[in-house]
């Protein structure tokens, strides 16, 4: 799968699924589901590292973590789902020349095939025209994006009129600076769908409606692995929950069953069993 392959699942109506990775454990199961794109997203960050947002991850991380998600790949080149790889808050918002040297980092080092970033504000337009004029595949993000989290917060985007033609227009500049695809986040699914219908690119919805070109959600999410899950994706199954059970089933087996406690020594003494 290439950067390109999307906008031929978009023309022919079918559905484009995106799911997280952050290890070669992680990726093997999501190429085993059968994802036509893996994305190493920034919210490895809260997922695997323990922050309470995406904003400590570093470039160096983002990399390390998208060579592990290449490394648990076992299907042939031809016939993996494409790597896109997040690039982290400050590795892309200092300028052209920073974003190309990062953005460019990831594709030298890692199997990574494109990158994606957030935002559409007049200062981000002419990073992302750069990036695409250098070779570099770029997807887009709008809507809820976490690195604006002091400033958004984690609330739905877009409710309002005003905000909504705001975001119809950012997305037109980035399908105009040579995007590839569009992630759209917890907006109104009427607003994503027009969008969807409207743009040449594949628009890909999380907590964004059912009538995006395709969806993508945080893996440990949908299998219940997370503490606190997102509205917009309900878990397919408890599997924070049955894995501890299953763990602690499995170190209770281990202790060792008491014996029938030794008589006294005297008659004040307790009897003590034997551990």
């Amino acid at each position: 799968m290439r950067p390109a392959d999307l906008r031929i699942c978009k023309q022919e109506g079918r559905p484009i699924a995106v799911l997280t990775a952050w290890d070669a454990l992680s990726a093997a199961l999501v190429e085993q589901a059968g994802a036509d794109v893996i994305l190493v997203g920034d919210s490895l960050a809260m997922v695997v590292l323990g922050h309470a947002t995406t904003l400590p991850v570093t470039l160096d991380e983002m990399i390390l973590h998208t060579r592990a998600v290449g490394r648990g790949l076992q299907r042939p080149a031809e016939q993996r789902p494409l790597i896109i790889t997040d690039l982290p808050f400050l590795s892309y918002q200092c300028g052209a020349d920073a974003a190309v040297a990062a953005a460019g980092q990831v594709l030298k080092d890692s199997p990574a095939a494109g990158v994606k970033l957030e935002g559409a504000e007049p200062e981000i337009l002419p990073v992302i025209d750069r990036l695409v004029r250098s070779g570099i595949p770029v997807m887009g993000h709008l809507g809820l994006t976490p690195q604006s989290v002091h400033q958004l917060g984690y609330r739905r985007q877009a409710n309002d009129p005003i905000s909504q033609e705001r975001l119809k227009r950012q997305a037109r500049d980035l399908q105009a600076a040579g995007c590839f695809a569009l992630v759209l986040e917890h907006v109104p699914a009427e607003l994503a769908a027009n969008l969807s219908a409207e743009l040449a690119i594949p628009v890909i919805g999380i907590g964004a409606g059912e009538q995006c070109d395709g969806q993508v959600r945080v893996t440990a999410d949908l299998l219940g692995l997370s503490e606190r899950q997102p509205p917009f994706c309900p878990p397919l199954l408890a599997g924070r929950q049955l894995c501890i059970e299953a763990l602690r089933g499995w170190v209770a087996g281990l202790q060792p069953q008491c014996q029938a406690p030794s008589p006294p020594t005297s008659p004040s003494a307790p009897a003590a069993p034997h551990c």
